[in-house]
């Protein structure tokens, strides 16, 4: 198998790698250009180098929004409006001069995990990725379910009582808001101070905490008994934090004593890979889409 260039685009960078004898070797990264012309400009350079040291047969790129795989058009909204509602996949195509697969960022991370992560050894499997909201990708046989409309996945849309969403309540971003907008005075906390703080026994810190934990199990409960899959892997920042797993548990444990008749216990792991699954996830999604090319 070739090497293959790979691009992760971000809203503030552009991480750059080339998979080479199966091991990613990473590239400095570039700041997110402003104009499209610009996009083209900084890319077509990176490749161009990736083309020369390296002898590419092709780039494999993770890209915010809603990637359509039929139309190489992404959809949807993003940080980066200008890639937006055209062919680009093709038009990036073009402009190096090689086969370009895209995939949503979360559906690469996924991918990651499934090949070779901490799903690698399940062929079903949900992954959430808790940032500033939820989002997420299913993978069912080992392909991505992208939904009628793109939006397979979409986790952080789902209602968790009669207004707040699964992203309103199941973040440490949304932890922190809460907390600072509840304290008098008024404070600035970040989700990570909100949790050190509960730690250390304040107690609105730990009801928000708590309402988090409370929020994400039954986000997981929901979409286990939806989906049914092997698996449920958790991504973002707040994944490294090794109360997350073992508190949904507990509160994954009293639903499952409410609903009597709920068998399943939800199988939840932490993400394997973290910067670097991007750009891994964009190798698995391109020789999925050329599979011809290995």
């Amino acid at each position: 198998m070739s090497n293959l260039g790979l691009i992760d685009i971000g809203g503030t960078s552009i991480k750059l790698a080339v998979m080479q004898d199966q091991k990613l070797k990473k590239l400095p990264s570039i700041p997110t250009p402003k104009t499209l012309e610009e996009f083209y400009s900084e890319l077509s350079k990176s490749v161009a180098f990736m083309k020369s040291e390296y002898q590419i047969h092709g780039v494999g790129i993770s890209s915010p929004g809603a990637v359509n795989k039929k139309t190489g058009v992404v959809e949807g909204a993003s940080a980066i409006p200008y890639i937006h509602n055209f062919e680009i996949q093709q038009a990036l195509s073009d402009k190096f001069g090689l086969p370009v697969s895209m995939e949503n960022d979360a559906n690469c991370a996924a991918l990651a995990e499934l090949n070779s992560g901490a799903g690698k050894d399940v062929s079903s499997l949900l992954f959430l990725i808790i940032g500033t909201g939820v989002g997420g990708s299913i993978i069912i046989n080992h392909q991505i379910w992208h939904g009628a409309h793109l939006f397979g996945g979409e986790f952080g849309f789902t209602l968790v009582d009669d207004k707040s969403t699964l992203s309103n309540l199941a973040t440490s971003v949304g932890v922190a808001k809460r907390y600072n907008e509840n304290s008098q005075p008024k404070t600035n906390y970040s989700g990570k101070e909100v949790f050190d703080l509960a730690d250390k026994g304040d107690a609105q810190a730990q009801k928000e905490v708590q309402t988090m934990y409370y929020s994400l199990a039954k986000g997981i409960y929901n979409l286990q008994y939806s989906f049914d899959p092997e698996l449920i892997v958790l991504g973002g920042a707040v994944s490294n934090n090794p109360h997350l797993i073992p508190e949904v548990n507990k509160e994954i444990e009293k639903i499952r004593k409410v609903v009597k008749i709920a068998s399943i216990k939800p199988k939840l792991v932490p993400c394997q890979y973290t910067d670097e699954a991007n750009l891994r996830g964009a190798y698995v999604d391109f020789y999925q889409t050329y599979p011809e090319e290995k």
